[in-house]
């Protein structure tokens, strides 16, 4: 008798644990198991929270159709030239004022009084750096069409003595622009390297190639 009785009980247990089985069962299908301290939520709830989903298209001729709702009204061919030529015009808009230097269109490492003031003082005088370019532009025309090996090595050793002056340039044109940020802007907290690369990367540039455009001539006095 005791033995029949232990295998109810033991049916019953059985019948508990597959009700609770099948309740997590259901609660993961619904949306994953809910943390501790918190309700189970229900199985509709991820659905009542989603919009209404489109069906999708059934065809290639109802997909085409799907991709013009979204592009919008079709554009004829003048309206298509106006848009062109006015996305032109404010493309060439916003180049010119950057340019010209003002701050709302400038790249971030040109915004703000320090860069300007750099500028200004690179731009005021005549740096070594502004030649390296066409000199070596110049050193490598005559080194391809003089191939001798002695005029070769002749020109390698130029260029070498070239780049040690442009670097030595770079560096006093990075100390010189420091020093009189530092007087003209105690509070300044940009470091020294990196207003001395710039200062050195704009001096090496071509003047009528530099970005914005020089606000200052040759010779002018910045303070």
């Amino acid at each position: 008798m005791n033995l029949l009785g232990r295998k109810k009980r033991d049916d019953g247990e059985n019948d508990e644990a597959k009700g609770s089985a099948a309740e997590a069962s259901d609660t993961t299908i619904g949306g994953g198991t809910a943390p501790k301290g918190r309700p189970t939520p229900k199985r509709n709830e991820g659905a009542k929270k989603r919009g209404p989903v489109a069906p999708a298209p059934q065809t290639a001729a109802e997909a085409r159709r799907r991709r013009k709702e979204l592009r919008g009204p079709k554009l004829t061919g003048e309206e298509r030239k106006a848009e062109k030529l006015t996305r032109r015009a404010e493309m060439a808009e916003r180049r010119e004022k950057m340019m010209s230097g003002d701050d709302a269109y400038l790249l971030p490492r040109d915004k703000g009084p320090v860069r300007r003031y750099v500028r200004n003082i690179v731009d005021s005088r005549r740096n070594l750096l502004g030649l390296f370019m066409p000199a070596a532009l110049v050193m490598i025309v005559f080194m391809m069409a003089l191939p001798s090996l002695q005029f070769q090595q002749i020109m390698s050793y130029t260029m070498l003595g070239l780049v040690v002056i442009m670097a030595i340039d770079g560096v006093l044109v990075g100390r010189k622009v420091n020093r009189m940020v530092d007087e003209k802007f105690p509070g300044n907290t940009e470091s020294g390297w990196k207003l001395g690369f710039y200062a050195a990367s704009r001096a090496s540039q071509i003047r009528r190639m530099r970005a914005p455009r020089p606000a200052v001539s040759r010779g002018d006095k910045v303070s």
